[in-house]
C-alpha cells in the first residue's frame, strides 16, 4: 500500500481514540452516548477495515486502477462511504451533538453523486466485469 493511502487509513485511529478516552470523561453514561460509542467503534472497525481492502485502489477521485471485489467490497460496493457516515454520526450521539446527524444528512446525497461517479467510472473500465459485481452487491 502506497504511504499516503496507509496514512490515510491509519492516522485517524489515535484520533479517534483520543476522542474517545475524552468523551468517556464528559457527562453521564446515557443509551444515546452508549449507542453512540458502539457506532462510533464500529464504524471506525469496518471504516479500516475497507480502507486495507481497497488498498492502493484508494484515491479521492474516481479512478479505475482496479476492481476490488474482496473483503466488505464482496457485498458493498461503497463501504468507505457508509461507514464513514457511521462512524461520524456515532461521534455525534457519543458527545450529545444532535447537529452532527443534520451534517451527516446533509453529506448523504452528497456521497450519492460520487458514488455514481465512481460506478460510472468502473463501468467504463471494467464493463460487464463491474455489472456483473454491482449486481452481486448492495450500495
Amino acid at each position: 500500500m502506497r504511504a499516503e493511502a496507509w496514512f490515510v487509513t491509519i492516522a485517524p485511529i489515535p484520533v479517534l481514540a483520543a476522542l474517545v478516552i475524552i468523551g468517556a470523561y464528559r457527562g453521564p453514561w446515557t443509551a444515546i452516548k452508549i449507542a453512540g460509542l458502539i457506532l462510533t467503534i464500529l464504524g471506525l472497525v469496518l471504516l479500516t477495515v475497507a480502507r486495507l481492502n481497497l488498498g492502493d485502489s484508494f484515491s479521492i477521485t474516481p479512478q479505475a486502477k482496479r476492481l476490488v471485489t474482496r473483503g466488505v467490497y464482496s457485498r458493498i460496493r461503497h463501504p468507505v462511504y457508509i461507514f464513514s457516515a457511521m462512524l461520524i454520526a456515532g461521534l455525534g450521539l457519543y458527545f450529545d451533538l444532535f447537529w452532527v446527524l443534520v451534517i451527516v444528512a446533509a453529506i448523504l446525497p452528497i456521497q450519492l453523486i460520487r458514488a455514481r461517479k465512481e460506478e460510472h467510472v468502473l463501468d467504463q473500465a471494467f464493463g460487464e466485469e463491474y455489472r456483473a459485481y454491482k449486481r452481486s452487491t448492495w450500495f
